[in-house]
């Protein structure tokens, strides 16, 4: 999907900003619909939960440091969630997606629930509580880019909402040089990102950690291990793919091992850290 600008409309029907929000978008037939867990009783009252649509439930497990989701699909959406409200617990809030003229059926939302969840197991950015791999519906052609532009739609909404587990790293900003680290067990590379910092994958990690690392980033180590984002290569780990980190420093305590400033860890070929980097940047923005 190429980027290109829009405007996004929230409505916040009880004015609270972190209650219900419903989300539209300049020339698309979709609503978004946010709900917290706390609020899902009365909010079912709303007309959109009568409505067939795709939805994502999100949490945190207990000392986890990626977040849990689950995707799926209602006909209508109401039916699904008050299922899940009563047998999974790991979701704090959710967001669902139907259209104003409920022009959605059983074949589109199970295309979307299918490329949702393909999407979810290609980024990595999330535990996903789907034990199976749903199967696309069958569409006509036309009815299949019809249900690719409307995703597309969902995927640009998604992170404004806080979720951003279904984005692939984007290509580094086109003039910008790879930074590096480079140690006896690090061979890395990668950029700054929007989010944060993509390491490229093929980089090393090392393999056991150090004293000073702090727990988060251990678990997170943890977990990408887990997830097969990192895997074990002789004496190292290694990188099976892009992936895009919060923040540099983040990115270089994984592939540390320890606790690690990205901003004087990354480097260019020339040597220069990244905060210098950004000081230049910076100034000549200025």
């Amino acid at each position: 999907m190429s980027d290109r600008p829009f405007s996004i409309r929230i409505f916040l029907p009880d004015g609270a900003p972190d209650g219900v929000r419903i989300i539209e978008k300049s020339n698309w037939t979709g609503t978004g619909v946010v709900v917290p867990r706390s609020l899902v009783a009365d909010a079912k009252k709303r007309n959109e939960f009568a409505r067939t649509g795709v939805y994502v439930l999100v949490g945190h497990e207990e000392d986890a440091e990626l977040p849990t989701i689950y995707i799926g699909q209602g006909d209508p959406v109401k039916d699904r969630i008050d299922q899940h409200v009563a047998k999974k617990e790991f979701w704090s809030w959710l967001v669902f997606f139907v259209t104003r003229d409920d022009s959605l059926n059983k074949a589109h939302i199970g295309y979307l629930e299918s490329e949702l969840v393909k999407l979810a197991r290609q980024t990595k950015r999330a535990k996903l509580d789907n034990k199976n791999d749903p199967q696309p519906s069958p569409l006509t052609e036309a009815d299949a880019a019809d249900m690719d532009s409307f995703l597309a739609d969902m995927l640009s909404i998604f992170p404004l909402v806080g979720l951003s587990v279904f984005e692939k790293p984007k290509a580094a900003t086109p003039g910008k040089s790879l930074l590096r680290i480079t140690s006896k067990e690090t061979k890395a590379e990668g950029y700054e990102s929007a989010q944060g910092f993509v390491v490229k994958g093929g980089s090393t990690a090392v393999k056991n950690e150090k004293p000073s690392i702090h727990p988060y980033q251990s678990k997170l180590r943890k977990e990408l291990l887990a997830e097969g984002v990192l895997e074990e290569d002789g004496n190292v780990l290694r990188l099976t793919q892009d992936y895009e980190f919060g923040s540099p420093s983040t990115a270089a305590a994984v592939l540390l091992g320890r606790a690690s400033s990205g901003p004087n860890e990354w480097k260019d070929s020339q040597g220069r850290k990244l905060k210098e980097i950004q000081a230049m940047d910076a100034q000549n923005s200025g």
